[in-house]
């Protein structure tokens, strides 16, 4: 079995791995979770994170064939549509998509949206197979954090997405809508009953206290012998315990609103508005009816 030549890209404004994985046989490659740089005070997008991916691409003689997505990021748009117009490589993501789509479609009367998946070229089922040059990738549903995160294995290497951290720093929260900490325990148990030596290449981290370097790639039993949230003691009462107490402690991510919004439609803006522009929406919830009808109005509630 060919192995994959991986390199990883940090965005630190996002905390964000990206990965470049190729083969050195063919010089056919992938990319994994690219990143859009987005200043959510301005609403400036730049495309210096993918740029960065494809000038190594180009370094290395490779061609792009596949850009992959693990899930529907909430911490940092997709630059998806961008490597695909520079290079004509699919967009690909787990057919559960379809149901993200389904749950955020109304939440921002994202009316334009299609909930079948058909914003992305390939929608991958659990255990579907496919080929990167001569590196064949195997595709794992592992719903938790979302319903529709997939982790994709080639040889002995793994690219979990946001299900695991590193071993010092835990696990994926499970409190997004559709999200299930009970699903996330068994999504993981999957991946850590592959064999000890398997590498794990993750999405995130945020540096877990007393440690100073950035880390990104880990083994499965690394994982099973230093996890703080699942190692092999854990059972899966506990862990929901321990991760729902968690997650009720956690603040929303500062990129959520405008990350869900363009990620569901395979990193595409909404359509632009008559004057050209694309615009993201931002729900507002008042925290008392009375609130709402004196946002709306401009009149002071009455009297109880």
């Amino acid at each position: 079995m060919t192995k994959p030549r991986i390199a990883a890209f940090f965005d630190e404004p996002t905390n964000t791995v990206s990965y470049l994985v190729s083969d050195p046989a063919t010089g056919r490659a992938a990319v994994i979770d690219p990143v859009l740089d987005f200043d959510l005070a301005s609403g400036e997008a730049d495309v210096r994170s993918a740029d960065a991916i494809l000038a190594a691409a180009s370094e290395g003689g490779l061609a792009i064939d596949w850009v992959l997505e693990t899930h529907a990021h909430a911490d940092h748009l997709s630059a998806a549509p961008y490597i695909k117009a520079r290079t004509g490589a699919a967009i690909g993501i787990g057919e559960h998509i379809k149901d993200v789509q389904k749950i955020f479609r109304p939440m921002f009367q994202a009316d334009d949206l299609k909930t079948d998946g058909s914003d992305f070229d390939r929608l991958f089922r659990d255990g579907e197979r496919f080929a990167i040059g001569g590196v064949e990738v195997e595709v794992l549903h592992v719903p938790g954090h979302t319903p529709a995160d997939v982790a994709y294995r080639m040889g002995d290497a793994v690219f979990v997405g946001d299900t695991l951290f590193m071993p010092d720093y835990g696990t994926a929260r499970a409190d997004f809508p559709g999200g299930d900490a009970r699903q996330l325990y068994r999504s993981i148990r999957r991946l850590l009953d592959l064999p000890g030596d398997t590498r794990l290449f993750l999405c995130h981290d945020y540096k877990a206290p007393e440690r100073d370097q950035y880390a990104w790639e880990t083994t499965v039993a690394d994982q099973r012998a230093r996890s703080v949230h699942v190692g092999e003691a854990v059972s899966e009462d506990e862990f929901v315990a321990m991760r729902e107490a968690r997650d009720a402690t956690l603040s929303v991510p500062r990129l959520l609103l405008p990350s869900v919004q363009v990620n569901i439609r395979a990193g595409r803006l909404p359509p632009a508005e008559d004057n050209g522009v694309s615009y993201l929406r931002i729900p507002v919830k008042p925290v008392s009816r009375s609130i709402a009808d004196s946002l709306a109005t401009g009149e002071a509630p009455a009297a109880s």
